[in-house]
């Protein structure tokens, strides 16, 4: 009995646990995104990581109300996986949902008119995130104005020669993208 405890113990610590962070733009428009694509690479991945990335975001987005639209979406999804040490700066903001819930969606800002009537909560304090062995990062870029609205990152090391690796990059994305709890309605 003592075997088994042992055992079952030492397999949820060998699990990896992506912790995932996030940050965001005031300036975007977050309830009136309803469609999604991908960015197009010119230089295409020749290995099946991405399809496990892609797959992953096109799945929790569907789950949310999104639809994914090859021609002219709301959102742009691009994302960059680092296998080396980066130094990444995010910001630390109000919570996500929070902000979401109390921001009015009937109009849109300009980026001065942004500034101007941002809440004393609403700013950028910046984090660096430096000690790392790798990164995943998820960009969310508004496809009307060309800027990121919201990009959700974890550290985490991947070995893409390991026979696991599409089902590391699958929990870590779901972990990102669980961090962009926005709800759409089509």
């Amino acid at each position: 009995m003592l075997f088994l405890l042992a055992l079952a113990f030492s397999a949820c610590m060998s699990q990896k646990d992506y912790l995932a962070e996030y940050d965001f733009n005031y300036a975007g428009n977050f309830k009136k995104y309803k469609t999604f694509g991908f960015v197009n690479n010119p230089f295409p991945d020749t290995t099946s990581h991405h399809l496990a990335i892609e797959r992953t975001i096109t799945n929790r987005l569907g789950s949310q109300g999104f639809k994914l639209q090859a021609d002219k979406p709301d959102i742009l999804i691009n994302y960059k996986l680092f296998l080396d040490e980066v130094k990444y700066r995010g910001y630390e903001q109000p919570n996500f949902d929070y902000w979401v819930q109390r921001r009015s969606a009937d109009f849109e800002l300009t980026e001065e008119e942004e500034k101007k009537n941002r809440e004393k909560d609403e700013n950028y304090n910046q984090v660096k995130f430096t000690e790392n062995n790798g990164m995943l990062v998820i960009f969310v870029i508004d496809n009307k104005r060309g800027n990121t609205i919201w990009q959700g990152y974890t550290a985490a090391s991947f070995d893409l020669f390991s026979p696991e690796v599409n089902t590391e990059l699958t929990k870590a994305t779901y972990r990102v993208m669980d961090q962009f709890k926005l709800l759409t309605r089509n």
